[in-house]
């Protein structure tokens, strides 16, 4: 079960059929308010942690984008809901001003959720008057401003799980969820030709500047899993003593991993009746051994690839292995841990401008993964997408698929 299943929301068009900006833009700012719609006002409130936002903020920055790159320059006579917002939802926009610290959010009390969805329905009116009648200038930032709401979605759900997660209750942010069918087994590693091959986003469609321009990369001969690892592999790994093994791990990671005393994937849980359970989106379950393992770091991953005698695939052999029919899940689980850190592919330039502090500004200490999730919201995930994150971070949905040299 999907994500745009849990809200009955319409997102993606009937393939062949493009869904007009207006339509499009009020079909994704619905579904925000049905993700937010199983929360009271006080889960809205709640940051977990400092990499977490709470689900008020999220609906609030979102209209921000708005208001501040659309509205504001484009729509004359516009009236900001509230000055004093441009301050509080602002989230890394150094050209913009300055901002309330992300680790504080969750004291930001007020505005309260009713006050944040009138904000929401007051920048909504002014999109509508606006939307009819656009430049391809103004349809290019809208077409970001979605994108941009489609990515706070998913870390809507994923900033919940953690927050219900802390909660003895294990609450269920989405009621009804369950994990989509996966591949049958057992794995296969299938042979990938390599070569000089082009990756990288070069059409028409939209695409963040992160994935352009598209160039040539060379691949030595390898081979890729062709479904993704499984929890039983993973509790091999661990009862094989994965976890105590320092040779499997990078130093950084050995490091965090004793600092922080991990022995599973973030949110396993271990009951003497009931064994191995997951907190999920729809409160804890039993742990499914053959559903894809998820929430772990990129250094777990590296890992667990070592243990396994394989390695994790670079971003380019992931994207030039394309649509072969012969690979799984390929965005339908968890993203995909990948070694290639994020860098800017050759000849990248950030656009002028706020808008160019969007993705050029990260590139530095993170990780690349691929593919898609559960809860990335239908049509948001494409072959040439580059998401990212520090190698520490577990909290998002987040696994991998093995690779080999030939």
């Amino acid at each position: 079960m999907r994500m745009d299943q849990i809200a009955g929301a319409e997102l993606a068009p009937p393939e062949g059929e493009e869904t007009p900006l207006p339509a499009r833009y009020r079909a994704i700012r619905d579904h925000t308010e049905h993700l937010a719609a199983a929360l009271t006002d006080e889960d809205q409130c709640v940051q977990s942690m400092p990499d977490a936002s709470p689900a008020k903020w999220h609906r609030a920055h979102t209209t921000w984008f708005f208001e501040e790159f659309v509205l504001l320059p484009q729509l004359p006579g516009y009236e900001p809901f509230d000055p004093a917002f441009r301050y509080l939802f602002n989230s890394y926009y150094e050209t913009v001003g300055a901002r309330h610290p992300r680790p504080s959010r969750g004291l930001l009390t007020r505005p309260g959720v009713a006050e944040v969805g009138a904000y929401r329905a007051h920048a909504d009116r002014a999109m509508t008057r606006l939307l009819p009648e656009t430049t391809p200038q103004v349809r290019s930032l809208v077409a970001l401003g979605l994108q941009h709401e489609q990515q706070h979605q998913e870390l809507l759900a994923t900033d919940m799980l953690h927050a219900f997660a802390q909660n003895p209750l294990a609450p269920a942010m989405m009621p009804g969820w369950r994990e989509p069918p996966g591949a049958a087994g057992p794995t296969r590693m299938i042979d990938c030709a390599g070569g000089i091959v082009e990756i990288g986003h070069g059409g028409p469609g939209f695409a963040f500047d992160n994935e352009t321009p598209r160039h040539e990369t060379l691949l030595p001969p390898y081979r890729l899993a062709d479904r993704l690892v499984r929890n039983g592999e993973f509790l091999a790994f661990m009862q094989d003593g994965g976890y105590r093994t320092p040779t499997l791990w990078m130093s950084d990671g050995w490091a965090v991993v004793q600092s922080e005393g991990w022995t599973a994937p973030l949110y396993w849980r271990e009951d003497e009746r009931q064994g191995w359970r997951q907190m999920t989106p729809a409160g804890l379950l039993a742990l499914d051994p053959d559903e894809p393992v998820r929430h772990v770091s990129w250094y777990e991953a590296d890992a667990f690839a070592r243990w396994a005698g394989a390695r994790l695939p670079t971003e380019a052999e992931w994207e030039a292995a394309g649509a072969d029919p012969r690979l799984h899940e390929r965005d339908t689980h968890v993203w995909q841990w990948t070694a290639s850190p994020y860098t800017p592919y050759p000849g990248f330039r950030p656009p002028p401008g706020a808008i160019g502090e969007y993705n050029g500004k990260f590139m530095v200490n993170q990780m690349v993964l691929r593919g898609g999730s559960c809860v990335t919201p239908p049509g948001h995930a494409r072959p040439t997408y580059r998401n990212f994150f520090h190698p520490d971070r577990r909290w998002q949905f987040t696994g991998l698929r093995l690779a080999q040299d030939r």
